[in-house]
């Protein structure tokens, strides 16, 4: 994930495009979650007589929403000022070679993540299944945006594809807030 998201931010910079810049982005919080939720359980096979709040599972859920809401406006906000400035980005391989990568590799940490996350009974790995699961999602739709980039040259598609991802990140931090409040 670090690779993926580290490409799809150059990626982004060199080609100037949103959508990159988002999927790193979210890629980035994706990592971010990762290890919160990997340390979580960490302190969870190390002290397995402690319950969810002795173990920090609400701090790991909570900062994986608040990374997920602040990286909205920065999407939002740079989607307006690139479309109104008239920014026409580039096509990008290294872009669509990490979105290739992702398309492949995202299904199997969504279903994995699930199962063990299912499995043992730990929410924010569940949490973090569902993340991956976006990613893939997202993926997707910015490797179809990337091709179209590059081989109709139709530039405008790269904001269709930023406003797609920025509603599922959306989503995304929607959800975990709701998780979040159904915990307590």
């Amino acid at each position: 994930m670090l690779i993926e998201s580290l490409v799809a931010v150059s990626a982004g910079l060199f080609a100037g495009s949103f959508a990159l810049l988002a999927f790193g982005g979210d890629s980035f919080i994706e990592l971010i979650s990762s290890f919160a939720v990997l340390a979580y359980m960490r302190r969870m096979i190390r002290n397995p007589s402690l319950g969810r709040t002795e173990l920090g599972a609400e701090s790991v859920e909570r900062l994986t929403a608040i990374l997920l809401v602040v990286l909205l406006p920065v999407i939002g906000l740079g989607i307006v000022y690139a479309f109104v400035v008239g920014h026409q980005p580039e096509s990008s391989l290294s872009g669509m070679a990490v979105a290739l990568g992702a398309v492949i590799i995202m299904p199997i940490l969504w279903f994995e993540k699930r199962r063990v996350g299912r499995e043992a009974n730990i929410l924010p790995l569940s949490i973090d299944a569902v993340e991956s699961a976006t990613c893939f999602v997202m993926s997707v739709a910015l490797l179809a945006g990337l091709l179209i980039n590059y081989f109709f040259g139709v530039w405008w598609i790269d904001f269709v594809v930023a406003v797609v991802i920025l509603m599922f990140v959306a989503k995304e931090a929607s959800d975990a807030f709701s998780e979040i409040k159904a915990q307590n």
